[in-house]
């Protein structure tokens, strides 16, 4: 079982889907766990974490706000003394064709996926580097590896998180941070709940394994990234997609 007794992270997006299993799953190796997401949205997930044992705290954060981030990162230090872990997670869709898509919806895709995952890790690095040690891990997903019509927007910002990751694990690597990218694929979420029947039939087509991932298929990859276990890895796109995209 990983050990993360001890440690602190930061999730953001963490108030449902993908983000609440992050988060549950670091508390439940140990860790004291900030759930952030807009709002009071993360109460819910911060009260079963609490109700099943574990440590966790609420806070209201919008990523798209970079005076927000670097006062949430602040207080988290200040409160709990570390920041051991930063989970980029929070991240939006605003799908259309390119010759329909407006600037407005360019704009805030990149700005909530890719442009606060910047300002988040450069917020971190800093008691990161104090401590001469850290895990960021970054959550972007199979469409930023092979595309999808509709969303050029979202792949630009999920494939700038995978060269962002890579670059900046070459900076901080000497101070035994890592710096690391789950890719998941189509997972069971609000958002591809929404997906209409024939839309969701031609993705889940193409998954060898023949079934949709799981949030908690994903948050035992980004908790196994966060671990010792994990030191000697950085860099790396591990892709959560059931062999849909390889």
């Amino acid at each position: 079982m990983l050990d993360l007794s001890q440690r602190v992270a930061l999730v953001t997006g963490a108030s449902r889907g993908i983000g609440r299993a992050i988060a549950v799953r670091l508390a439940t190796q140990g860790a004291t766990v900030v759930a952030a997401a807009r709002g009071d949205h993360a109460g819910e997930t911060s009260s079963a974490i609490v109700a099943g044992g574990g440590r966790a705290e609420p806070i209201a954060l919008d990523v798209t706000d970079h005076a927000a981030i670097e006062q949430a990162v602040a207080g988290v230090v200040e409160r709990h003394g570390r920041l051991d872990i930063l989970v980029s997670n929070a991240g939006i869709t605003r799908d259309q064709l390119l010759l329909r898509m407006k600037r407005d919806d360019w704009d805030t895709v990149l700005d909530t996926n890719l442009t606060a995952a910047f300002t988040l890790a450069q917020s971190a690095l800093k008691p990161m580097l104090r401590q001469r040690g850290g895990r960021i891990v970054a959550v972007s997903s199979v469409v930023g590896q092979m595309g999808n019509a509709g969303q050029a927007n979202y792949a630009a910002s999920k494939a700038g998180l995978i060269g962002f990751c890579k670059s900046l694990a070459r900076e901080v690597a000497s101070r035994q941070i890592t710096v690391n990218v789950v890719a998941p694929g189509l997972i069971d979420t609000d958002m591809t709940r929404a997906l209409t029947g024939g839309t969701k039939g031609d993705w889940s087509a193409q998954i060898p394994l023949g079934r949709l991932g799981t949030p908690a298929d994903v948050a035992a990859a980004v908790c196994f990234l966060a671990s010792d276990e994990a030191s000697y890895i950085t860099g790396h796109v591990l892709a959560v997609n059931g062999g849909m995209y390889t």
